[in-house]
């Protein structure tokens, strides 16, 4: 059976819990999942780490949604961000910085690395969005980081499978590559078997109804931009046993994790 691990996006720590039900060997902290996450609360990390026995615990550091290009105050966030998830005692941080032009930043890169000194770094989906993926990968692997997020610059991970398989043709084992975004039950074996890659990076969630009775639908807490107040998406074991058993007939043997 091959070695595979299966990191699961958790959007509270209620998430968390249902990853660890399922076989997550890992999941990837984070809050406002629809600006493609940001850095969790003190809170959320805190009872994550309380509350994860058998699963690893990693926690994004993106102090805003948008681009990865960051001003001096936001860097500054960063370090703070990544003392405060090593205090907590995540196990790993995931963040990823770009120039202007769109390459790695380097220089900003090695200072966030330092600060994360002995813990798991994955580089985020900020690769996906850098103008030479290639050369991207390089640089990734010159820095130390130990694995690095992608969808092969596509939407998905599926649709970006000709470019993950270069990807993993080119870091030939110098680096991890985690296939994450919009992967599932339906395309996880499919994306495995073409491209060689052996970690994946998914949500699992369902949507789940409020318990409110009472429910006012003239008001919106997102002012002109309609957001669903009475229903939320949440990881469930179910899912994510089900995508974890999609590629393995059997119950995964976890693998050490850095």
């Amino acid at each position: 059976m091959e070695n595979y691990a299966f990191e699961v996006c958790a959007n509270s720590v209620e998430s968390c819990l249902a990853a660890q039900a399922g076989g997550a060997n890992r999941v990837e902290l984070c809050a406002g999942i629809p600006e493609g996450g940001t850095t969790p609360s003190y809170g959320d990390m805190a009872v994550a780490r309380e509350s994860l026995k058998e699963t690893r615990l990693h926690v994004i550091i993106r102090p805003r949604g948008g681009d990865f290009l960051y001003s001096p105050l936001e860097q500054r966030i960063m370090l703070k961000d990544i003392g405060l998830a090593r205090k907590l005692g995540a196990d790993g941080v995931v963040f990823g910085c770009l120039t202007a032009e769109g390459d790695v930043d380097l220089p900003l890169m090695r200072q966030l690395m330092e600060a994360a000194e002995g813990m798991s770094v994955t580089f985020h989906r900020a690769f996906d969005v850098c103008r030479n993926p290639q050369q991207a990968l390089e640089d990734i692997i010159g820095l130390g980081c130990h694995r690095i997020l992608t969808s092969g610059q596509q939407p998905t991970a599926e649709q970006g499978i000709p470019l993950l398989k270069e990807l993993q043709q080119q870091a030939d084992g110098r680096i991890i590559l985690l296939a994450g975004c919009g992967v599932n039950e339906s395309n996880i074996a499919r994306i495995a078997q073409e491209t060689g890659i052996r970690e994946f990076h998914f949500s699992a969630r369902e949507q789940v109804e409020s318990g409110m009775l009472y429910r006012n639908p003239q008001v919106s807490m997102g002012g002109t931009v309609c957001i669903e107040e009475y229903r939320r998406p949440l990881t469930t074991c179910k899912r994510v046993s089900q995508t974890i058993a999609a590629l393995n007939n059997d119950a995964p043997q976890a693998k050490p994790l850095e």
